[in-house]
């Protein structure tokens, strides 16, 4: 037997021999997946042996997972002839390469242990085991003997009931403490109630309401929760902390992403914390990389301070252009900030606004629609709100154009115009001003659809073009917010877009065997964007909708969430019967634009506190419902200690008796520390200590359209979801020249739960509507006509996205290996033969004596392969510059061609197709040439990114098979 006092310095010597031997791995390897936000939170450690342990607590779900390194050089998944499917107690084989992603089930919340034993480095075994729970007896009731207790009380989708509960210690308390419960099973592994205090330098809120007041406590203290001194990301400076006053975007996500900074400081945040949204705004600029070569075509100054996309869809920018958004949370600092902080973030911003809306428009602006191209602005998810085909046409979500991101582009062009008037920069103001209006008009003329009431989400892409019957949510609230929409056309969006019984979908129809993220989902942010748009356009019943939303997710959930399931309101929807489907996939508390949403919320809608340029402007929502049953039993709400422009003001409600009717109060009275004056009060008036009153009147009826809709949250039912896209098997010409399509069903067979008809179009314009499947004979001759088809649901109207489009006219295909081809680097001869890796700023290449014998217009793309990166991550999307020279050198057409991350090549599938470059052409012979552009991986805040285009250098390479040519018209 060992003595005892032998056995703790045995122990000491074992386990730091573990510690210091790394194992076979030698490097770093983490467990990322859906439950820990796919970060670096669980490493492997080595426990002696080539066998390596991670214990985590996994909430219900079914979570995909990967092992991996640090950053992604090395990714380990199950075997091509093992499930993806992980049983807990089983072991599984690991590939040690890339591919689908593991997937654990998980019912209710546990531990786990993931156990890798890689003693053979090349056949690792993967095990997961669920640890035995500790057993412990009946929780206490936290409200227990506190003076005041109120309970709001949810009806959920299957006839059940929810509550939430909250509690003061002490009601007479400056600063109040909370206690706060819920009955609902929580998405994260957390007690079922929660404390959070109210703090000195935030408004608190005292409306008769205690729970009312309790929440908006919680998104206050959340907002606080989500201020940092440090940022970190496994993708950047290697996981080490970066130093900066900013917001991070939430529980789960500890970086500064633009879009999400810049909604939520829209929303609320920049006008409670102006300098950390500044701050914040500062950190998503950055110009040049030292030592990067300016390509001659790039716009603007030349360091090339501009706004950061971030990773994402196909290499990031131009796939995505939506970094406008920072617009918006730029003009609400303005707003917000002292005069001399003013000045100095107006230039700025200014500086960063002309470069990036100038490179904008070389990269993304479609000059023949008038609209600019790119990813719909946050639905940045190809599989959950794009064509099933789309992932493995990624240049064709590129050369697609949204509403959503064309309101960002307006917005950052109405800003740009009025920063540069105030600087007496009258040619910049004409020139974003006059390119603002035009971007209007186009929005309107291309993607507003007067069958449905409201505006297309999107258009298909090249060779098609047509609006589609896509909505969404945030897009339709953008066109609204910004004044893109009429007064009649906000009225018809308000009452057309669909409502479900806990609040609005992000988009709509919802997409068929897409689990619930973008897809199925209500996102709080988006949510209270429609509460804005409501209370523009004094639609009660929406704005009802909203806050209900609102209140209900944070109240139930004790936390402002990322997202929702959206008929049913959870926060996980655990279908069983088809995991695949359970969602929201990823999930993450105190999530920031969420927040700002909360409190934007209650200033803006609900006390009406809106800052405008010359002021303060007071125009509370409150609705008949919200005053008689939110402020049931008061006649007044305030708003203590709200800090605007350094003055700490009271901001009062004097409502009137409630209203059984429907509608809104009209304001009647403002009052300035008692005195009468206008519903905007100037900036220069604020004083600390001053109290603004407003006295609501009687209810005006106003508006009040909404369009309801409900179904079983675990059916794909016909009524909430869109057919499939169709599948254009054949198309050809009969013998007078006519188009001859042949087409199924994908997927909308005879076991439909609809009835499912069919749309043709002809060059993005509908044809021919409501055919069976089969066969179709287009009427008109048109030799150089492009195709697509559309399902919908007969009795729904619910439409898909559209098939691939066909053109009629074949293709000019021009190899690599064509003796016309020329570049710097030498041609790979093996079975796909290409030149590997061009893309340097030096290299060179050309197609040489392109002939073409009939005047018309040609679109030019190549064909590629862009590996640098997966198809959803990396700043490395391949941009290029593309001039077609006739034989006297003369430039005909020139432009960027995009060549967005692929997926890895399989056996005989030809290489993916770039972005087209439109040339009206006249016969004879030219030349092709290409040269370097740039993308994100350019930019300085990108130089310690893990992947490619970081640490080692910016990447803008491609692999190049060949150049196609396609007649049009």
């Amino acid at each position: 037997m060992i003595s005892p006092r032998w056995l703790l310095p045995t122990l000491l010597l074992a386990c730091s021999t573990v510690a210091a031997d790394p194992g076979p791995l030698r490097e770093a390897f983490f467990v990322r997946g859906g439950f820990n936000a796919w970060g670096l939170d669980n490493a492997l450690q080595h426990k002696g042996h080539g066998v390596y342990e991670a214990d985590i607590q996994v909430s219900p779900g079914n979570h995909g997972f990967k092992l991996g390194t640090r950053d992604w050089s090395r990714e380990w998944v199950p075997s091509v002839d093992t499930s993806v499917a992980v049983k807990p107690g089983q072991p599984v084989r690991l590939a040690t390469h890339a591919g689908p992603e593991a997937t654990l089930f998980v019912r209710s919340t546990a531990t786990y242990r993931f156990t890798l034993d890689a003693k053979q480095a090349g056949a690792p075994i993967l095990r997961v085991t669920r640890l035995a729970e500790r057993k412990s007896g009946p929780a206490a009731d936290p409200h227990a003997g506190r003076a005041r207790v109120a309970t709001l009380a949810f009806a959920t989708w299957d006839g059940r009931q929810e509550t939430a509960r909250f509690s003061l210690l002490d009601p007479e308390a400056q600063l109040r403490s909370y206690t706060h419960s819920t009955t609902m099973t929580l998405r994260d592994p957390v007690p079922q109630h929660t404390n959070y205090a109210e703090r000195a330098e935030l408004p608190i809120l005292r409306s008769g309401n205690l729970a009312f007041d309790a929440l908006f406590a919680l998104a206050a203290n959340e907002m606080r929760q989500d201020a940092v001194s440090e940022i970190r990301d496994g993708n950047y400076k290697g996981g080490a902390a970066i130093a900066c006053d900013c917001f991070e975007t939430g529980e789960k996500w500890h970086y500064v992403w633009t879009r999400d900074l810049s909604y939520a400081a829209d929303l609320g945040l920049a006008l409670l914390d102006p300098q950390r949204v500044r701050n914040s705004l500062e950190f998503k600029l950055a110009g040049y990389r030292a030592g990067v070569p300016k390509a001659p075509h790039l716009a603007g100054t030349q360091d090339g301070l501009q706004i950061v996309q971030d990773t994402g869809s196909g290499g990031s920018w131009p796939v995505s252009t939506d970094r406008v958004a920072w617009a918006f949370a730029a003009e609400e600092t303005l707003r917000m900030l002292p005069p001399d902080e003013r000045a100095a973030f107006a230039a700025r911003a200014l500086t960063a606004l002309s470069n990036t809306i100038e490179n904008d428009r070389i990269a993304a602006f479609d000059a023949q629609d008038g609209l600019y191209t790119g990813e719909q602005s946050f639905l940045d998810w190809r599989d959950q709100s794009y064509a099933a085909w789309i992932t493995d046409d990624l240049a064709a979500m590129a050369g697609s154009k949204s509403v959503s991101t064309n309101a960002a582009h307006y917005k950052a062009l109405t800003l740009a115009a009025r920063l540069a008037q105030d600087m007496g920069d009258s040619a910049r103001a004409s020139r974003y001003g006059a390119w603002a209006g035009a971007l209007k008009q186009a929005i309107n003329a291309r993607l507003w659809l007067p069958d449905a009431g409201m505006y297309s989400s999107l258009t298909a892409a090249h060779f098609d073009g047509a609006p589609l019957h896509k909505f969404d949510w945030l897009g339709q609230s953008l066109a609204i917010v910004t004044g893109i929409a009429s007064s009649e056309q906000a009225h018809s969006i308000l009452a057309r877009y669909p409502h479900g019984p806990m609040g609005p979908p992000v988009i709509w129809p919802q997409q068929q065997g897409t689990p619930v993220y973008h897809n199925r989902a209500i996102w709080p942010f988006v949510t209270a964007y429609g509460l804005k748009a409501a209370a523009m356009s004094g639609n009660a019943a929406v704005a009802d909708a909203a806050y209900d939303s609102l209140v209900r997710g944070a109240a139930l959930n004790m936390s402002n969430m990322e997202n929702l399931e959206w008929l049913s309101g959870q926060p996980l929807l655990l279908d069983e019967k088809n995991p695949s489907l359970i969602g929201p996939v990823i999930n993450s508390r105190r999530q920031l634009w969420s927040v700002g949403a909360y409190l934007g919320m209650v200033i803006e809608n609900v006390f009406g506190v809106t800052p405008l340029d010359e002021g303060i402007r007071l125009q509370p929502f409150v609705t008949a419902k919200l005053r008689r049953e939110t402020f049931a039993g008061t006649n007044q709400a305030t708003l203590h200690s709200l800090r605007l422009r350094g003055a700490s003001v009271t901001v009062r409600l004097l409502l009137p008796p409630a209203d059984t009717g429907e509608g809104y109060h009209k304001v009647e009275q403002v009052l300035l520390n008692g005195a009468p004056t206008g519903a905007t009060i100037p900036w220069a008036r604020l004083r600390d200590g001053d109290v603004i009153e407003v006295a609501l009147g009687a209810v005006i009826k106003g508006d009040n359209g909404i369009r309801r809709v409900n179904a079983d949250p675990y059916l794909e039912s016909p009524a909430v979801f869109g057919p499939r896209e169709p599948v254009i098997e054949a198309l050809d010409r009969d013998a007078s020249g006519h188009a001859r399509l042949r087409f199924n069903a994908g997927g909308n067979g005879a076991g439909a739960k609809a009835k499912t008809v069919y749309h043709v179009y002809r060059d993005g314009k509908l044809v021919a509507a409501k055919l069976a499947r089969g066969a179709w004979l287009d009427p008109e001759a048109h030799p150089y006509a492009c195709y697509a088809v559309e399902a919908e649901f007969s009795n729904a109207g619910n439409r898909s996205h559209h098939s691939v489009p066909r053109c009629l006219d074949a293709a000019t295909e021009i190899a690599i290996t064509d003796a016309r081809v020329s570049s710097n680097l030498k041609m790979t001869t093996d079975a796909a033969p290409r030149i590997a890796g061009w893309g340097a700023p030096q290299d060179r290449f050309e197609l040489r004596d392109l002939r073409i014998e009939r005047a018309g217009d040609y679109r030019i793309q190549l064909r590629y392969r862009n590996e640098a990166n997966q198809i959803n991550l990396g700043i490395s999307g391949g941009v290029k510059w593309m001039t077609i020279e006739d034989a006297a050198g003369r430039p005909i057409a020139q432009g960027v061609v995009q060549l967005p991350h692929t997926k890895p090549a399989r056996a005989n599938t030809p290489a993916p197709l770039s972005t087209p470059l439109p040339a009206h052409l006249q016969p004879g012979a030219y030349r092709v040439r290409l040269a370097d552009f740039y993308n994100m991986s350019y930019l300085e805040s990108n130089a310690s990114f893990s992947g490619a285009g970081g640490t080692g250098g910016p990447s803008n390479r491609v692999d190049l098979y060949g150049v196609r040519v396609q007649r049009v018209e």
